[in-house]
């Protein structure tokens, strides 16, 4: 069997087939005034899938025990490494996305007890951010998170 038939999609090859997400999840149907009504929590929330995502695509390869691949993600996504990761991107925000980090950081609320609330306000900019581009903009977004530094190291 092909990789047309493997894939269901006979007039498409798979080596041929875009690596864009569909229209539906993309949202780029929506208008301004619709992204602008999303809440920065709401945002946050997008973007914490999104740049998880991200991380566990970038630590896919080599192939490794499902346990050390697990550690290397969540050492990225962890709240401490998204709050360091927003000093990264900083100088390189412009006007609108430096005004949805400023909106994410006052939107939280209560830190977890291990955390400080800095970090755990600024890990939520971060994501907020992160779901906002991925809404608005996602080649803005691709643009961005190849600046990060990411580290292969497992940290506790």
């Amino acid at each position: 069997m092909d990789n047309c038939e493997q894939t269901g999609m006979a007039q498409v090859p798979m080596q041929q087939m875009p690596m864009q997400l569909p229209d539906m999840l993309a949202l780029s149907h929506l208008k301004p005034h619709q992204v602008q009504s999303v809440s920065p929590i709401a945002m946050a929330y997008i973007g914490d899938a999104v740049f998880e995502l991200y991380i566990r695509l970038q630590f896919l390869w080599p192939p490794q025990r499902i346990q050390a691949f697990h550690q290397q993600v969540v050492s990225q996504v962890k709240a401490e490494q998204q709050a360091d990761f927003l000093d990264q991107l900083m100088p390189h925000l412009d006007e609108a996305e430096t005004d949805i980090v400023r909106r994410g950081r006052n939107a939280t609320s209560k830190a977890p007890r291990r955390l400080s609330a800095k970090i755990y306000r600024q890990a939520t900019a971060f994501e907020a951010l992160v779901g906002y581009l991925y809404i608005t903009n996602q080649d803005r977004l691709f643009e961005l998170l190849p600046r990060l530094t990411i580290s292969p190291s497992i940290q506790s």
